[in-house]
């Protein structure tokens, strides 16, 4: 908190205080949301719950700024400080003024910031994520006509039975917007469907019901099946604009039975598709009324370019886009018009780029992008590869939003390898804490076949061409690699691949001391599963020859006459070891340089 000046404090929400305050360094204005812990435990587990938020990026949703525990030691109490940005207007405000006046809202504005609302609640629910919280006072305006949703909560904070029911005896009005389920602390995305309905509500009627009567109203939805009879037909009779709209959506989204109550795109579906509403947000209108199988296939049965087009002038329609994917994935090669057209890469960009929440288009786009550039690399080795910031921007985009898909994870894994081969690109992507990406799936999915390889490919990649601008993420890789090899112990190309990784791991000095004798058996132990794989085999030589020197004198006895029975035993030990050693000795990952050919775990070859 010493970095930042409190200037207010606004009325308690459900779940704590409310701090205006300023940040010293930049005059800038937040919100810091003090919330009082029961004891470490939940500050912590609700910290576990929260950080993620701040990976979001949505126009509509305003991300926490940062999270952090502060110890109140005049009353002995720990607090969660939730540090969000400071707007000063809100759909609350907004209700309460036209409260006071008894006029209606208009209806255009209220139509676009709702479909803001609606954008940005599907986007959350899509990626599995729970508002919890959702209220007027949490729809921020950043301006008049562009609203955030903000104070996303935390199952742990919200379960808090004690806080709850403090805060509801202090103002009842702070549950009344919670779904019927939600007060015995059961969240869903319907949950969140219940609030937002009952926004709406407010919304349609504040012009004729003040605030009590209101929040009465929410309340007595929750147990009586036809409460809202009376309110919808006040609607039709003061002609407040889209009343029609009203009666038909708002008994779906406030039933009492969460299993009854419609989704958020159905509501999108309703207000927007099936009703007159309009929104810049909803830009996802159209692709309810799909187009016709018959008239996609007639579209799609051209050549390649004639796909390209359609693709092109149809490029809001998500059916049709996976169509033609799944077309161009079945194409031979020599009609896709490899070494890759340009045009089908940047077209592939953007199609990912703009149906971003789509997964099977995700999937599939990425799919064709890494047959494309494959195929492409494997007719020529010193090809140029594609590797502008919006491919690669993409690319991490959609790692953030499919975190649980381990298909499209390998797929892009693979990709990215590939696109890293130049330096620009694997920098950017070390910057981007790819490293840390990977070796969290390598921990998270360490049976996945696909993710193991495909992730230490990506990891080779990423560290033998470059400059490694941080080392301190590989710090982990020793340890989480051999927990790998150890879950696939006679896997012959995840032990290339893991040596290969190895061998470079020992030339950035990231495999420490008392990790080398267990590093030294697994390189030994990969030898014995496939000596006659000679990537394999090379670069846990080099990887071994790397160790020798580093370690000297200190390196056991017993690895050596090892490498000397398995060497002498096949034939694979270079005649003179030492001058191997000194060969594959350079500065950084910058070894074998002089002429030399890098072999890469998947067996492609690169020039160094």
């Amino acid at each position: 908190m010493e970095k930042y000046q409190i200037l207010h404090q606004l009325s308690p929400g459900a779940l704590g205080m409310n701090l205006v305050v300023e940040k010293t360094e930049n005059k800038v204005k937040y919100v810091i949301k003090q919330v009082e812990c029961i004891d470490e435990h939940q500050a912590n587990e609700a910290l576990e719950e929260l950080m993620p938020l701040l990976k979001l990026r949505h126009a509509h949703i305003s991300i926490y700024q940062e999270l952090f525990i502060i110890w109140n030691s005049q009353i002995s109490s720990l607090f969660l400080c939730l540090v969000m940005e400071y707007n000063h207007g809100s759909f609350q405000k907004v209700i309460e003024k036209k409260r006071e006046t008894k006029t209606i809202i208009d209806s255009e504005w209220m139509q676009d910031v709702l479909g803001q609302v609606l954008d940005a609640l599907e986007y959350l629910h899509h990626l599995d994520i729970i508002h919890r919280n959702l209220k007027p006072s949490n729809v921020v305006l950043s301006s008049s006509n562009h609203c955030k949703l903000q104070d996303l909560s935390s199952n742990a904070l919200m379960a808090d039975r004690a806080k709850w029911n403090i805060r509801a005896e202090e103002d009842p009005c702070q549950k009344s917007w919670m779904a019927p389920e939600a007060l015995r602390f059961s969240f869903s995305q319907r949950s969140d469907v219940w609030s937002l309905g009952c926004i709406i509500l407010d919304m349609a009627s504040c012009s004729f019901t003040d605030k009590t009567e209101a929040m009465l109203l929410r309340k007595s939805l929750r147990t009586l099946p036809n409460g809202l009879r009376g309110v919808l037909e006040t609607l039709e009779e003061k002609k407040i604009p889209n009343a029609e709209t009203f009666g038909s959506l708002l008994p779906l989204m406030l039933q009492i039975n969460p299993s009854e109550r419609i989704t958020i795109r159905e509501v999108i579906h309703i207000t927007f598709v099936g009703g007159n509403f309009r929104s810049s947000s909803i830009a996802l209108s159209p692709h309810w009324q799909l187009m016709p199988d018959s008239v996609t296939d007639l579209l799609l049965g051209g050549n390649m370019a004639s796909i390209i087009e359609v693709m092109q002038n149809f490029s809001s329609r998500p059916e049709v886009q996976l169509k033609a994917l799944k077309r161009l994935l079945k194409m031979p090669e020599e009609q896709l018009g490899l070494p890759w057209p340009t045009e089908l890469v940047e077209l592939l960009t953007a199609i990912m780029k703009q149906h971003e929440r789509i997964l099977d288009i995700q999937l599939h786009a990425c799919s064709l992008l890494l047959r494309t550039l494959g195929q492409a690399l494997a007719r020529d080795p010193a090809a140029e590869v594609p590797s502008e910031s919006s491919v690669v921007s993409v690319l991490l985009s959609c790692l953030r939003i499919h975190p649980e898909s381990e298909q499209l994870l390998a797929t892009v894994y693979s990709v990215l390898a590939i696109i890293s081969s130049q330096e620009s690109a694997s920098e950017e992507l070390q910057e981007a804490g790819l490293f840390e990406h990977i070796l969290e799936r390598l921990s998270t999915f360490p049976t996945n076949r696909d993710i193991c390889i495909n992730g230490l490919s990506l990891l080779w990649a990423l560290m033998v061409d470059a400059v490694i601008v941080n080392k301190t993420p590989l710090e982990k890789a020793p340890v989480l690699i051999a927990e790998v090899l150890a879950a696939h112990p006679t896997d012959a190309e995840m032990a290339e691949a893991g040596c290969a990784v190895f061998w470079l791991l020992s030339l950035l000095g990231c495999v420490k001391e008392h990790q080398f004798a267990d590093v030294v058996t697994l390189f030994l132990q990969s030898i014995r599963l496939c000596q006659d794989r000679i990537p394999l085999v090379n670069n846990a030589y080099r990887g071994l020859a790397s160790l020798a020197k580093v370690s000297g004198s200190q390196w056991s006895e017993a690895p050596r006459s090892q490498l000397l029975l398995v060497g002498r035993r096949k034939g694979t030990l270079p005649c003179n070891f030492s001058a191997f050693n000194s060969r594959t000795q350079g500065s950084g990952c910058r070894a074998d340089r002089g002429g030399h050919r890098l072999l890469s775990p998947r067996g492609s070859v690169r020039s160094c």
